[in-house]
């Protein structure tokens, strides 16, 4: 029986055509790192297994490799060179395209295959790995089926044992270009053939299962090894550790899982490594369970287990995201005090954390003390300090001091720029802002997005619009594209000199741009047109609905009291009704709109139920709220109710202002009442605020009078 029709028995196994089926279906694998990736990091290394006893080369194999060879004369020359001299500058004469070309690709695959084992029967896994990573370059360059190459590759169905080592580095060699669907299936394959692959082969390809983020592999993976072998190692576990720590590329952190590792981990016998404890730690601590992961530490402390400054960097962080920098401080003291030298990363976070809370002196020490320890700062630490700085005001010397680290190495990047830049832009020193992007350019650096955006807030904000629009043209020119808020606040610029056509026209540029306009894009053009021209108002609006823009609670509010103001209530409520179908929640100013019209048209029996609508939905009335129902009792003369509302604003504890003073004492005039108005216009002044014109007039006084009681 020949080696590809034992293949084809092989494949007819259930086992391995599920698998194959579920991988090649689904395509859940794409790799994120290349093969030069692989071999580029000690830990990443497709070599990084411990070191084994040296294969002892078995003579009557190679006599019978050697043997076959005679009946492949086209390339005998090569391979018995290789057999005799062991030599890999032999083998790396030939390509595997190159002989393909000359002598078959029949003829090439076997002459390659008896090299490969000639080498793997010797242990020389590197040259293994080189020759088998050039047939995969091939089998990719002219489409043929990768999975073709483990039938092609075994030397013997009756010797399978002799192909293991090829097909562990097999493995290797396929997780590393990214071709995971490959290596699992090789991985199957030999443990259908009854190989147990290396642990370090399969712990290669787990690890790049968990980079590439294929969550349902890499679980059924590890249990395959928990199962049935290769027995998992302390790397397994903390790889799976490390799968359920991570926290990124879309999923949670899993501490319960992760935790379960650990657990197994110690049930099994291995002993836990730093990297594994410093992996759970840092998972804790993304959780928020830092007390955990502090206790965990000292009880680890305890019994003597490895630690180090990665460990206590977790928790470090973890106190000064929730702004306990002094607590931080203290994990810094305990953690010198067992004689672990703090990193930079460990200052960093103490620097970051202590400029944010603008203790500039303390973050400022703790560079003397990086010193101290031979430590050099890194770009990161000084861009917090110049964060504290910019914070403080202190401008100039933060200007300098970056200034300086040119001077002494240092390559500025987008964070250190990007701070300075917002900080001038904060104090309204647009000259000085504008004059660091020009020189950030000059350095080949293209500006991100923020310091874009910093200086298009910044010159809208002291009203330079046409230098916000140049900044705004040169994020383009750059191939920077704005997002939404960067083009609200230049259309706010546009409507705050009054320029409402350009800014409806900027409207239409964001779209052609394929920008995302929101509620808030037409919020401050609608208003200011509201106020000029409703008509082109309401036709902006029906703009923005044809758009699939759903109005916020802003804009209908603006809306409705347009509507109200205008006297059209019957507009107004309809608006505000579907407003609330339409899942919008109505605020304090929605229903204080609505309360203030139906007031000024008399309707006090609809402004009374808006006011109890108000109090269910939670909403408590503002003093403007009040003084409009006031005044429209007063109008009224139904000031027995007014006077309830009074009483009513105190026990909620809203304080009067002049106008509910003033519409009160209006009305006691109209109904007669003079002694009650000189009253409340005592009581007002009593209470430290001052009459207004319309209250000296009610009484009688001159404008801006000031009365003797």
């Amino acid at each position: 029986m020949g080696i590809r029709s034992c293949s084809r028995i092989c494949l007819i196994d259930s086992y391995v055509l599920q698998h194959r089926r579920i991988f090649s279906q689904k395509c859940l694998f794409r790799a994120y790192y290349t093969a030069a990736s692989a071999l580029s990091s000690e830990e990443d290394c497709v070599f990084d297994e411990c070191p084994k006893p040296k294969l002892e080369t078995n003579v009557t194999d190679k006599v019978s490799v050697f043997r076959s060879i005679r009946k492949e004369s086209k390339l005998f020359p090569l391979v018995g060179r290789v057999f005799k001299s062991l030599n890999w500058m032999v083998a790396r004469e030939i390509r595997f395209s190159t002989a393909v070309s000359k002598h078959g690709f029949s003829h090439t695959t076997n002459a390659f295959r008896m090299v490969v084992h000639i080498f793997a029967l010797c242990g020389m896994r590197m040259e293994v790995y080189a020759l088998l990573r050039d047939m995969v370059g091939y089998y990719n360059e002219v489409n043929y089926d990768a999975f073709e190459l483990f039938p092609n590759l075994l030397d013997s169905p009756r010797h399978a044992v002799r192909s293991l080592v090829v097909f562990d580095v097999l493995i290797k060699v396929f997780a590393a270009n990214s071709m995971l669907e490959y290596a699992v299936d090789v991985f199957l394959r030999a443990k259908c053939i009854g190989l147990k692959p290396d642990i370090c082969s399969c712990n290669f390809l787990l690890k790049c299962l968990v980079e590439a983020n294929k969550v349902e592999f890499v679980r059924s993976l590890f249990e395959e090894f928990k199962n049935s072998g290769p027995p998992p190692t302390v790397y397994t576990y903390t790889i799976m550790m490390n799968f359920y720590c991570k926290g990124d590329t879309g999923r949670d952190v899993d501490i319960g899982q992760a935790t379960e590792i650990l657990e197994e981990l110690e049930r099994s016998g291995e002993i836990p490594t730093v990297v594994t404890y410093s992996t759970y730690i840092h998972g804790l601590c993304k959780v928020g369970c830092v007390e955990f992961a502090l206790d965990l530490i000292r009880n680890l402390r305890c019994r003597n287990q490895p630690l180090n400054s990665y460990c206590y960097n977790a928790i470090i962080y973890a106190f000064c995201q929730k702004d306990k920098a002094y607590e931080a401080l203290e994990i810094l003291e305990e953690m010198k005090s067992y004689g672990i030298l703090p990193d930079v990363y460990s200052y960093s976070i103490l620097i970051d954390g202590f400029c944010k809370k603008g203790d500039i002196e303390k973050g400022l020490k703790f560079f003397e003390e990086m010193d101290h320890y031979g430590l050099r700062p890194s770009l990161v630490s000084y861009s917090s300090l110049f964060y504290g700085l910019c914070k403080s005001g202190l401008m100039d010397i933060s200007l300098d001091m970056f200034h300086n680290l040119g001077a002494t190495g240092y390559v500025y990047d987008h964070i250190a720029y990007g701070i300075l830049i917002k900080g001038f832009c904060m104090l309204g020193d647009m000259h000085s802002a504008n004059k660091l992007l020009e020189e950030m350019i000059s350095n080949n650096l293209v500006p991100d997005a923020f310091i874009f955006h910093s200086l298009i807030h910044g010159f809208c904000k002291m009203g330079i619009l046409d230098k916000a629009l140049e900044v705004f043209n040169n994020m383009l020119q750059h191939g920077v594209l704005p997002d939404t808020i960067t083009c609200n606040v230049i259309i706010d610029g546009y409507c705050k000199v009054g320029h409402f056509e350009e800014a409806t026209k900027f409207i239409g540029e964001m779209q052609d741009l394929g920008i995302s306009v929101n509620s808030y894009t037409y919020n401050a053009v609608i208003y200011s047109l509201c106020k000029l021209n409703f008509k082109k108002a309401l036709m902006l609006y029906t703009r923005m609905l044809k758009a699939g823009v759903m109005p916020d609670t802003v804009m209908y509010t603006i809306l409705v009291n347009i509507f109200c103001q205008r006297g059209e209530m019957h507009k107004a409520y309809n608006l505000f009704k579907e407003m609330t179908e339409k899942g919008v929640l109505p605020d304090k100013i929605s229903y204080t709109s609505l309360i203030s019209g139906f007031s000024r048209m008399g309707d006090m029996k609809k402004a009374w139920a808006l006011l109890n609508e108000m109090l269910r939905k939670g909403h408590m009335p503002s003093v403007v709220t009040y003084t409009c129902l006031i005044h429209g009792f007063c109008k009224l003369k139904r000031m027995d109710i007014a006077k309830l509302l009074v009483d009513e604003m105190r026990r909620n504890k809203v304080t009067p202002d002049v106008v509910t003073y003033t519409v009160l004492i209006v009305g006691y005039r109209c109904l007669g009442n003079i002694e009650k108005a000189h009253e409340l216009f005592d009581e007002m002044k009593e209470s430290g605020i001052i009459p207004d014109d319309i209250a000296h007039i009610a009484l009688g006084y001159k404008a801006g009078a000031v009365s003797e009681g």
